[in-house]
């Protein structure tokens, strides 16, 4: 989420480019698995993709040697900026070659998902970061690496396709889903909070961007005094909207558990 926040960001200022995407790596890579492989950094040596364990020689798949990785990230870029395919073909195959030259040492699938969502942003497909098709690819992971492995051994570029946009199809229809049910949510809370006050009612709208909040992130988002925003939390509390989920002293956690619960179901078939 950092990084794809960043991502979004830097948007506004910089194009999707060999430097947006070591700087997205840099971000997704830090303090998590991976991050001791050289974070913002393209690789300077041969890396191959395989069963644990595999060696070089009896790898499933050998990127483009470091010597001419420059050369294909140049031409992967110079395609980012092309105009003459549609939005979503495009996405597809921009991101089936980046994952052919896996230019990193590690993390190279997490920036190449990441990617296909800044792609579709930068493109005005999405007005946000509203679709993700890292949970379909998760979903589908054999499938996934067998018509990455179909481009790269036989050509199978109809075969991909059909599977990325398939996959759009699925996860737009989810996010979909899921944006009516907690649209229908909110309305029923607006509704149950009808005869309190204006700050109760504007806090439903915070909330529904973010189930979690504390009374200071309240007041900062609502801009009134604190024992305001307390209040207001207090009355969502008595209302059954928000639950508390820490027992601090200070800075208690708040969630509404049913927004929360809407977005962590799992997708349906």
């Amino acid at each position: 989420m950092a990084a794809l926040e960043y991502g979004v960001k830097r948007l506004r200022t910089l194009p999707l480019s060999l430097r947006l995407t070591r700087e997205l790596h840099a971000k997704l890579m830090a303090g998590v698995r991976g991050d001791s492989a050289t974070p913002g950094e393209f690789r300077r040596t041969q890396n191959w993709i395989g069963p644990p364990g595999a060696a070089l020689a009896n790898a499933t798949y050998v990127p483009p040697p470091p010597d001419t990785l420059m050369e294909c990230m140049g031409a992967w870029e110079k395609f980012l900026h092309d105009r003459s395919l549609p939005v979503l073909i495009q996405a597809a195959l921009m991101h089936v070659q980046f994952e052919a030259i896996h230019p990193f040492l590690d993390g190279n699938g997490r920036v190449g998902r990441l990617l296909i969502t800044l792609f579709m942003v930068e493109r005005e497909v999405l007005p946000t970061p509203l679709l993700y098709l890292s949970a379909f690819f998760e979903a589908n992971r054999a499938e996934y690496y067998d018509r990455l492995q179909g481009v790269h051994a036989h050509s199978e570029w109809a075969e991909w396709l059909a599977y990325f946009l398939n996959g759009v199809a699925r996860q737009s229809e989810d996010a979909l889903g899921r944006a009516e049910r907690i649209n229908a949510l909110t309305s029923r809370w607006r509704a149950k909070m009808a005869g309190a006050s204006a700050v109760a009612l504007k806090l439903v709208d915070v909330i529904a961007q973010n189930p979690y909040c504390t009374v200071r992130l309240v007041q900062q988002r609502l801009g009134v005094a604190f024992t305001t925003a307390q209040r207001a939390v207090d009355k969502l509390r008595s209302a059954g909207i928000l639950r508390l989920v820490n027992q601090a002293k200070r800075d208690r956690i708040y969630c509404a558990t049913a927004l929360l619960d809407i977005l962590e179901a799992r997708e349906t078939p």
